[in-house]
């Protein structure tokens, strides 16, 4: 997904309320609730082809919201517990060997919810965000279009105004999960005559509504997690809209500092394991052995070499997330380690290719090795998801090291008036 390189927002502080359960405390609960609660973890998590894994991870979503686990970091008025950063990396921690719904982790819980939490009336959050931690919505980004590329500001999708109502036309491209999902946040342009950035808002729009269609898309690796959708005159009341007419870029700011907190490890709105980036250390060490080469010292080196790149990323995360909430780092800052995670998971990646060598793509379903290809043919997606890693530098450029923006010749212009493809 494309990234802005322009933000102010700030990260919410978490509460520090004397009366809120110490961290001990409710990490002990947890663990003893978990056992007692959830099944055990199958393995790791593969993608989310299945629709049958949707509907799996409703029935665990709504068992964390009637245990009271459920959007620790969410606000209690809207369904979550209240609690602290420190309260869900205790959980985190402690349901690591349990069966999550990690699925909605990314992007509903992380960056959509998150959004809405941040920008939505007080109406919306009431709705859509306790309807999510019961499990009972899925929430989709429709952000990237076709000929977009990663200027997401020079959008074409259009919402016209009839009435009390707008009119959706267009499509978007590569929003994750959206088949499964009920709704879809939406930028949509909404004034030609503004300039690019200031003719833009942002809607909630129903993935069922009559008028939107939706298409799987078939990647390399055979997943058909990506979707296009399109918009052919669907219809949206007024209360659909998040935020003011012409608000739709700071609200997409938003949504993607909560998509690079994801990405990068550094949001405190999810649960369970992170996402898979790459393959974990422990494996390059069944890979080795599996391979007889796990006595050769230039082997060793690289898993040393894994090894140190995995605390660096967890140091990272931790010291940039605390920077963060504590006004000492802008959120751009979080483009640091969205980069760091990308560059990271090629790394391990190669590093797994290099060792097992042609088992990689002569080894069947099942093999140890059996994840690696496919681990190799999606790689290039870490560079890309939550925002490609060339615009996580000229965030850090920009607004982490004060280095000039670079120079667009639409600035200022009309969106009328500037030049785009057909």
């Amino acid at each position: 997904m494309p990234i802005d390189r322009d933000t102010t927002d700030r990260e919410p502080s978490t509460p520090a309320s004397p009366d809120i359960e110490p961290v001990a405390e409710f990490g002990e609960r947890a663990r003893r609730w978990l056992k007692e609660n959830l099944p055990p973890s199958t393995g790791r998590y593969t993608g989310v082809d299945d629709e049958a894994i949707w509907d799996r991870a409703r029935q665990l979503q709504r068992l964390l919201f009637d245990g009271g686990f459920a959007g620790i970091c969410f606000p209690e008025e809207y369904g979550g517990q209240g609690l602290t950063r420190e309260h869900q990396q205790a959980f985190t921690t402690a349901s690591l060997p349990y069966e999550m719904p990690l699925v909605l982790n990314v992007p509903t819980l992380a960056i959509c919810a998150a959004t809405l939490l941040d920008l939505g009336t007080e109406q919306q959050k009431q709705t859509h965000l306790s309807a999510v931690l019961r499990g009972e919505e899925i929430l989709a980004q429709f952000l990237s279009e076709p000929r977009g590329g990663s200027d997401l500001a020079g959008l074409t999708t259009r919402a016209d105004r009839d009435g009390e109502d707008w009119v959706l036309n267009g499509s978007k491209i590569w929003s994750s999960g959206a088949y499964a999902a009920d709704y879809g946040l939406c930028l949509a342009r909404t004034d030609w005559e503004a300039t690019k950035h200031h003719g833009l808002s942002m809607f909630l729009v129903p993935v069922r509504a009559p008028g939107v269609t939706i298409q799987r898309i078939r990647q390399v690796t055979g997943s058909t997690e990506f979707c296009q959708e399109f918009f052919d005159d669907v219809r949206l009341p007024a209360d659909a809209m998040i935020g003011e007419p012409g608000g739709g870029w700071p609200a997409a700011r938003r949504l993607l500092f909560h998509e690079r907190s994801a990405m990068g490890g550094t949001s405190p709105y999810t649960s369970g394991a992170r996402p898979h980036l790459g393959a974990d250390v422990s494996s390059l060490v069944d890979i080795a052995r599996s391979a007889g080469r796990l006595d050769d010292p230039a082997v060793l080196e690289q898993i040393g070499e894994a090894r140190a790149m995995n605390v660096v990323r967890d140091q990272l995360v931790d010291r940039v997330s605390r920077a963060i909430e504590s006004g000492g780092l802008p959120p751009a800052a979080g483009a640091i380690v969205r980069l760091f995670s990308a560059e990271n998971a090629g790394l391990q990646t190669d590093f797994a290719v290099e060792l097992a060598g042609a088992a990689v793509a002569a080894e069947g379903p099942g093999a140890l090795t059996s994840s690696i290809g496919l681990d190799y043919l999606f790689r290039a997606a870490w560079s890309l998801a939550g925002g490609s890693t060339e615009m996580s530098r000229n965030q850090i450029s920009e607004h982490i090291l004060g280095m000039p923006r670079e120079a667009t010749a639409d600035q200022g212009v009309p969106f009328s008036q500037v030049k785009h493809g057909r």
